[in-house]
């Protein structure tokens, strides 16, 4: 999962400047030039932007991480048909949100003359449209990028989890790890040697991550990111292969689940379908930009089967056992040990890529203030502090599948579900839409308001609930010692 474009690294303030910045931007340089109806030219002095192919396994690796993995869960908490048919639609939604995002982009780059526009960008061109929001438009880049910053910072916290679960599971099964693959229904790995508590696995991996971010540029972590790519793509294949060979009798399991839980779902699903911001960084990068929306709906097409089908075959497989990562239900053998390890492997090289995005906003306003001779220990510090602050948060809250069904309901809801039909209805304002769009627009904004409200409220409460009976538990132990 990734995020928007552009940075201007020297900009006004905190969220105010003008330009967002994108791991892609780092990871796939644009070259200098062209405006936007040049761009389906040759670039400038013989460089292209990238191809049909490149773009495609780009938009397919910020869409799937560990949004993927969670998405067994969800379906259960759905329930075994309406999770796969609520996907689906899901699907559809957010790859018409994308659609529209890229549309208004290009509506509004031609009306300002600029090659192109950040998604904050395009919201405050867009109210510029509307005379009584004019005078506010800074406020809808603003808004943009905070949620934006709430997002990136977010999926850091699921990193942090999701590491500290899979390895604590490792770790505690490796006495008794072997080549036998077998399958017992429960959750596979066997605890046989209990360790520490997965909070300090997280504290464990604070100094790891802290380096990793110290990374002057992300174009030195490029061969790392493809391995990191290439693993992980291994590792889903196995993830596959053991859920289709070992899919139980469906029989016992509900069609549709219980409707306190369906909000975790949405949650969880919105979190995984969050992939718009990478929609316009990547068609601003291409050579032919006019074949972008074949790339998207090609990819959001493959992006869409994968969760439908991990999702409801996962919950075959594993059935009221699931957790929060199918990672966690995998045998206690070589193999599948492995996947989680090589999987936490493309997760820690990922977590850079999505913390470029937040920092790249925040420091380089503050890095303006400074004298040039403190500047490398500022920046040094400043992302010191915001990867302590992502672990801080992931200690406070260590159950995976309630923070990505929180990170997905608070904050990937808006960018990708509210924003972009708000968008289309301030920027063809002036124009004017139809009644019947303006009413569809309206029904998908509110779809996701009702998610992030609903959403953000079951996910607190359990996070609530566990945290209370954890220390009940606690308490009982202590009282029986």
């Amino acid at each position: 999962m990734m995020a928007s474009s552009d940075v201007d690294t020297r900009g006004e303030g905190p969220l105010f400047s003008d330009q967002n910045p994108s791991e892609m931007d780092a990871l796939c340089p644009s070259p200098p030039g062209p405006t936007r109806p040049q761009r389906h030219y040759e670039r400038i002095e013989g460089q292209t932007g990238t191809s049909f192919c490149q773009t495609l396994i780009h938009l397919l690796k910020g869409n799937i991480g560990t949004g993927l993995l969670g998405l067994p869960l969800a379906v259960k908490n759905a329930g075994l048909v309406l999770g796969p048919i609520s996907l689906l639609f899901m699907g559809v939604i957010a790859v018409h949100c994308m659609r529209l995002l890229v549309t208004c982009s290009h509506h509004l780059s031609a009306k300002v003359n600029r090659p192109s526009l950040t998604y904050g960008e395009a919201m405050q061109h867009g109210m510029e449209n509307v005379s009584w929001l004019r005078r506010h438009s800074h406020w809808g880049r603003r808004t943009v990028n905070t949620f934006l910053i709430i997002t990136q910072l977010g999926f850091c916290c699921v990193y942090f989890v999701f590491l500290s679960d899979n390895v604590k599971q490792v770790v505690e099964a490796a006495n008794a790890t072997t080549f036998n693959c077998y399958m017992n229904y429960t959750n596979q790995t066997q605890v046989v040697v209990p360790s520490f508590n997965s909070r300090l696995y997280m504290l464990c991996f604070l100094p790891a991550f802290v380096l990793l971010v110290f990374t002057p540029n992300l174009k030195y972590l490029a061969p790392l990111s493809l391995v990191a790519n290439l693993v992980m793509s291994a590792s889903l294949v196995l993830i596959y292969f053991y859920s289709i060979t070992n899919i139980t009798d469906p029989t016992n399991l509900p069609r549709v689940g219980r409707a306190k839980d369906y909000p975790l779902f949405f949650g969880t699903a919105i979190f995984a379908f969050e992939g718009i911001g990478v929609v316009l960084p990547l068609e601003n990068k291409m050579h032919r930009p006019q074949s972008f929306t074949l790339v998207l709906y090609v990819g959001m097409s493959i992006v869409t089967f994968l969760y439908i089908s991990l999702g409801t075959i996962g919950y075959l497989c594993f059935g009221e056992h699931i957790v929060g990562s199918i990672t966690l239900n995998l045998p206690n053998c070589w193999t599948y040990q492995a996947v989680k390890l090589l999987y936490c492997f493309g997760i820690f090289i990922t977590f850079a890529l999505q913390f470029y995005v937040p920092a790249e906003i925040l420091i380089p306003p503050v890095l303006a203030r400074v004298s040039q001779r403190w500047e490398t220990a500022v920046d040094l510090l400043l992302r010191t502090v915001l990867v302590i602050f992502t672990c801080a948060l992931a200690v406070l809250i260590p159950e995976l599948d309630l923070v990505i069904s929180l990170v997905g309901s608070v904050s990937s809801s808006f960018l990708a579900l509210i924003f972009p039909p708000l968008l289309q209805i301030v920027t063809f304002y002036p124009e004017g839409l139809s009644p019947l769009t303006t009413a569809k627009n309206t029904v998908i904004s509110m779809v996701g308001l009702i998610g992030f409200l609903t959403g953000t409220y079951a996910a607190i409460e359990q996070i609530i609930t566990r945290n209370g009976l954890k220390h009940e538990e606690t308490l009982s132990s202590y009282m029986v010692q």
